[in-house]
């Protein structure tokens, strides 16, 4: 069984290691984070680890998984590369979790013969918890040396992703998409309920909205697809009504208002598609 050392362990990093640890696809080696104390909790969480202070504690590993944020990921591959070096040890394989970041990043480990790639699961971690339970059926983004992200698929199949290779030019791109997907409705539904609020809706009337129009609206999506699920002036094409609502938020929230005015270009445009589409549909050639 290959050994697996961690350098970060959030919500990404334990919820991997947990479910590789759990189903016996990797044995967890090193564990180490921003404190001890931190490492200590991951290995506690993921049930398995050695916690360690500092990246020249750890001992060598088959493979090392870099899942600190985005901007922390060049200097931990540096640090990295720094160890293997001193403590000669041979090449091995390292991997990165970032979305938009390609594995180029960590060239330092990649100057000294090792193996490296990206990999990115589209699931919305808000707790290692709750992705440990959702993690099955996770599409997974692979990108770097073919031997791998080839080998890479083996344990992340073994905890149920669904693994694909992605070009290194798109992973910003794919990477905000995956920002609309996930981040983004957050903020809508914020701004709903503050706009709620400040209209006269009760607050406590506000929580049963939050559940009834989001699971309805992402039931719709996932039934219909989104074209089908798309309701409102947008979809009637009424725009008037939407430039009514556009100044009234406008005033209410600047910024708002700006948000109000591209997403309804964007659903404009979606009408506008659904319409063509049906009627080519209608008068094949």
């Amino acid at each position: 069984m290959h050994t697996l050392n961690l350098i970060g362990a959030g919500r990404v990093g334990r919820t991997l290691a947990h479910l590789w640890h759990r189903c016996g696809a990797l044995a967890i080696g090193d564990v180490h984070t921003r404190s001890l104390a931190s490492a200590q909790a991951a290995c506690a969480f993921v049930g398995a680890g050695r916690a360690v202070e500092r990246t020249d504690q750890m001992q060598p590993a088959d493979v090392w998984m870099l899942a600190v944020p985005d901007a922390q990921i060049a200097s931990a591959a540096y640090a990295l590369a720094q160890c293997a070096r001193e403590h000669g040890w041979a090449p091995a394989q390292a991997f990165h979790c970032s979305g938009a970041l390609a594995s180029d990043v960590l060239q330092p480990l990649q100057a000294l013969g090792w193996q490296v790639a990206s990999t990115h699961c589209i699931l919305s971690f808000a707790s290692a918890e709750t992705a440990v339970e959702q993690f099955a059926g996770t599409p997974c983004a692979l990108e770097g040396d073919h031997a791998l992200t080839d080998w890479l698929r083996g344990p992340f199949g073994a905890i149920g992703a669904r693994c694909f290779d992605l070009q290194a030019d798109k992973k910003v791109l794919y990477h905000a998409a995956a920002v609309f997907a996930t981040n983004y409705l957050p903020v809508l539904e914020h701004l709903a309920e503050r706009a709620w609020a400040d209209a006269g809706v009760p607050a406590e009337l506000l929580p049963g909205l939050r559940q009834n129009v989001m699971a309805r609206a992402m039931a719709n999506v996932q039934t219909l697809g989104p074209h089908g699920a798309l309701t409102g002036p947008a979809a009637r094409r009424d725009v008037a009504a939407i430039a009514r609502q556009r100044a009234v938020v406008a005033a209410w929230d600047a910024q708002a208002g700006e948000a109000y005015a591209a997403l309804s270009a964007l659903a404009l445009r979606m009408a506008n598609q659904s319409s063509q589409a049906a009627a080519n549909s209608a008068n094949p050639r």
